[in-house]
């Protein structure tokens, strides 16, 4: 029986290496792959995973055409990556495609924002998982596990602005719960 999968993890902990590596064994084996990713992290180009250490896949774009698209092409298993981005309704038809066709779907994605408050895709993959993993890695200044991507603007972290703001290490940096909240109460402090 599939299941759906949500692995969850800050920035930097190797999420989209990790979705190509999966990729990688399902094809090694001789098995069918779909990936999808969302339209919102174009920094690489649109449809593209792409890791930090330099490698890079095609990838559909995760849109309302989801179910049929997998339906179409019957693969073996389905990841998706940025999930956090996507809509309850896409997490809905993710859920289906599990519940229906019997694919296993393993989405990755972060589980909140750099202000700790979850993402519409992360609360419902939550509610709708059957199994919720962790991907981790450690925090930028200490060695405690990283729990918080926190945003950067002139070397200052801030905690005001839009929810969604695409970046990489030049925006954003994975903290553990103590360092973001120094960070926080310092960026308090200064205003």
């Amino acid at each position: 029986m599939a299941k759906l999968y949500y692995r969850y993890g800050t920035m930097n902990s190797g999420k989209s290496i990790d979705i190509l590596k999966i990729a990688n064994n399902y094809e090694e084996q001789g098995k069918k792959v779909l990936i999808f990713t969302s339209a919102i992290d174009d920094r690489h180009g649109l449809g593209k995973v792409t890791s930090r250490v330099g490698i890079q896949r095609e990838a559909y774009l995760l849109d309302e055409t989801v179910f049929e698209k997998v339906q179409q092409e019957q693969p073996d298993c389905v990841v998706v990556d940025e999930g956090q981005f996507a809509s309850t309704q896409l997490i809905d038809l993710l859920a289906e495609i599990v519940d229906t066709l019997d694919i296993p779907v393993i989405v990755y994605g972060l589980m909140t924002d750099f202000q700790g408050e979850m993402f519409e895709g992360s609360k419902r993959l939550l509610e709708l998982a059957d199994r919720i993993e962790e991907v981790k890695t450690i925090c930028w200044y200490c060695k405690s596990k990283a729990r918080f991507n926190t945003r950067f603007k002139n070397g200052k972290a801030v905690f005001t602005g839009e929810q969604i703001d695409i970046g990489g290490n030049e925006k954003y940096l994975p903290l553990c719960r103590q360092c973001y909240m120094k960070e926080k109460k310092s960026a308090e402090t200064s205003i």
